[in-house]
């Protein structure tokens, strides 16, 4: 299985040397796309084998993973992981997202941090529990920390979401994209990792009112336009797959 990772990162210069350099480490090809940073991210890896794409400004997280993918893809991968620019992924754990996508080549693979959650804040940890709940109903699955940007794609699912033109926006394209692949018949699946909080980590760029009204704006829609989806809050409320 020929795969890609890519990185995310805007303002990312303190951490993204080492979080590109440990995904170089496993020798799989590693795509940067910097985000319209203003801080020197794209310079500091001029002395690492990484493919850097540059916006020239700011378009959020859902188009740099969008450009990123799009670029694995055209260079012949044929599933794409997604890390986070932050240090907050761990490279050692790729090993578990191939595994699993051996296993199961067709489903999403999500790295969830279901491992030392007490290291989690409590309000994160709550709010994850209500986005997982939410977007499990618009999938009609189970699906476990629908917000880790920690992932394995297949290149099917990135191909259904360019046909069906779902592209959504900002962090809401991590949300939309497992209710897609779940009806795409590529429903994701949970590989346990440790969850990962650095105390000197940099303030989120999610933004806790706009970007959680945007993405239950998107649930809401998905919903109402299945008629509330009842069959799928009844399938969502099964036990959650995990691979390991």
């Amino acid at each position: 299985m020929h795969l890609a990772v890519v990185i995310p990162a805007f303002n990312e210069a303190r951490t993204i040397v080492h979080v590109a350099a440990a995904a170089c480490a496993t020798g799989l090809p590693v795509i940067v796309v910097d985000d319209g940073s203003i801080d020197g991210t794209a310079e500091r890896l001029r002395d690492l084998p990484v493919t850097v794409l540059r916006h020239p400004i700011n378009q959020g997280k859902g188009a740099s993973l969008w450009d990123g993918m799009q670029r694995a893809i055209a260079d012949g991968a044929r599933a794409v992981i997604s890390m986070d620019g932050d240090g907050q992924h761990n490279a050692d754990d790729l090993p578990l997202l191939i595994a699993a996508a051996r296993n199961h080549p067709e489903r999403l693979i999500i790295a969830a941090r279901l491992r030392q959650r007490h290291q989690m804040p409590r309000l994160r940890r709550f709010g994850n529990a209500m986005a997982d709940f939410w977007i499990s109903w618009a999938a009609g699955w189970p699906i476990t920390d629908t917000q880790s940007g920690f992932r394995l794609y297949p290149a099917s699912v990135i191909r259904h979401l360019e046909k069906a033109n779902r592209r959504a926006p900002g962090f809401v394209f991590e949300s939309e994209v497992l209710i897609e692949a779940a009806r795409a018949g590529a429903a994701p699946l949970a590989v346990p990792i440790d969850a990962i909080y650095h105390p000197e980590a940099r303030a989120s760029h999610y933004r806790p009112l706009m970007d959680t009204l945007l993405i239950i704006r998107m649930v809401a829609g998905k919903l109402l336009a299945r008629g509330f989806y009842l069959r799928g809050l009844w399938r969502s409320l099964s036990p959650p797959r995990t691979d390991g």
